[in-house]
């Protein structure tokens, strides 16, 4: 039997995952179910345009069902690091500054599974939570990016 991934995440990326599905189930696929139905009514279902698009829905409402409860199945909870609040670890909040004189940028380290880097939560795979990860403030770290290199100055790290 194959190995389950864990998802690392946030209390509260689980929490949403948690209403995300319950929101699948009691709402997107009622709404779905529907959509079939009246799509039905239209006629011939071998040309029936709105029903194809009702079914590619449900299949894929049921996909993301599936997806979300094995994400929360096999979530692992992330406990910042309370021995050194210093310390860059998953959970936490960084602030850096890219050098010589960049301006600051802040980000949440989080699980793939949450990770919204709009929102300012970037994954713990993401080559710039690798690079951070494990420093602490004063640290200048050097970061790989699609640009090329950079160096960068941890200014805060907040839980």
């Amino acid at each position: 039997m194959a190995q389950e991934k864990n998802y690392y995440m946030t209390e509260d990326g689980k929490r949403k995952l948690e209403e995300e599905l319950d929101y699948l189930k009691n709402e997107r696929r009622k709404e779905v179910v529907e959509r079939i139905k009246d799509a039905r009514g239209f006629g011939d279902l071998s040309e029936n345009s709105e029903y194809d698009a009702a079914k590619d829905e449900q299949a894929f409402v049921e996909a993301r069902i599936q997806t979300v409860e094995n994400m929360i199945r096999n979530a692992v909870i992330i406990e910042s690091d309370q021995d050194n609040p210093d310390r860059v670890s998953m959970g936490k909040s960084v602030t850096f500054q890219e050098l010589p004189n960049g301006e600051e940028e802040t980000y949440t380290i989080v699980g793939s599974a949450e990770a919204d880097p709009f929102e300012g939560k970037i994954s713990n795979d993401s080559p710039m939570a690798q690079s951070l990860i494990g420093h602490e403030v004063g640290d200048q770290v050097s970061v790989a990016t699609p640009g090329g290199e950079i160096l960068v100055k941890i200014v805060t790290v907040t839980s």
